[in-house]
């Protein structure tokens, strides 16, 4: 029988075997990486991992989904406080609106690094890529919602469907924190460069 302390005792075995992978695939590439480096920065043991992760693949998934949903949470929480203070009501200025909502996330240089090494893999194994882009979908239709909701309090209208204009604006937003991540940004910069860019992209893609 599962206990909640055991419950509790696996997911922080489970958080800790990701953060120690997301800061050793930071600095040594997916490939550079093995389990027990991995491990050894968790302060766990091989079985520890083998009873959280089939393997390094599911392990990147893994991590690969949790940045995700980190920053979709991220923006999702600052959308709602907006609406709370009435900052989405009609006449709103959809541009400012993305800067801010942009500029509040979590963005930082070690996710960008992170998710550029797991992009690569996705690039060289097949398998491996149908599985992050099936994942990516899921993110997207995230975004589509959190657009959808604001367009409908602030009635305004998109000019694309709500799943393409997500995608659009998730990829201008990776392509910028990447260029930023190059030119050596740190975590605001980051964010404030990317809410800069997606406000430009906000303009075409709503009904003036």
């Amino acid at each position: 029988m599962t206990t909640p302390a055991t419950t509790r005792s696996r997911e922080n075995t489970r958080a800790r075997l990701l953060d120690a992978a997301a800061q050793v695939f930071a600095e040594v590439g997916l490939d550079g990486a093995s389990v027990e480096v991995v491990c050894e920065r968790a302060g766990f043991t091989r079985g520890a991992f083998y009873s959280n992760f089939e393997s390094k693949d599911e392990l990147f998934l893994t991590l690969a989904a949790r940045v995700g949903e980190v920053r979709v949470t991220a923006v999702r929480a600052r959308v709602e406080e907006m609406a709370a203070a009435g900052a989405l009501a009609e006449g709103c200025d959809p541009v400012m609106l993305v800067r801010e909502v942009m500029d509040s996330g979590e963005d930082d240089r070690l996710g960008v690094m992170l998710m550029s090494e797991i992009r690569i893999r996705a690039l060289r194994d097949e398998a491996f890529g149908a599985a992050y882009l099936a994942q990516e979908r899921e993110m997207v239709r995230s975004i589509a919602k959190i657009i959808t909701d604001i367009a409908a309090v602030g009635l305004l209208e998109l000019r694309l469907p709500a799943e393409t204009a997500a995608r659009m604006l998730m990829i201008v937003w990776e392509g910028m924190t990447v260029r930023g991540a190059m030119d050596g940004q740190d975590a605001a910069q980051l964010r404030h460069a990317g809410g800069e860019e997606l406000g430009r992209l906000v303009q075409l893609l709503i009904v003036q």
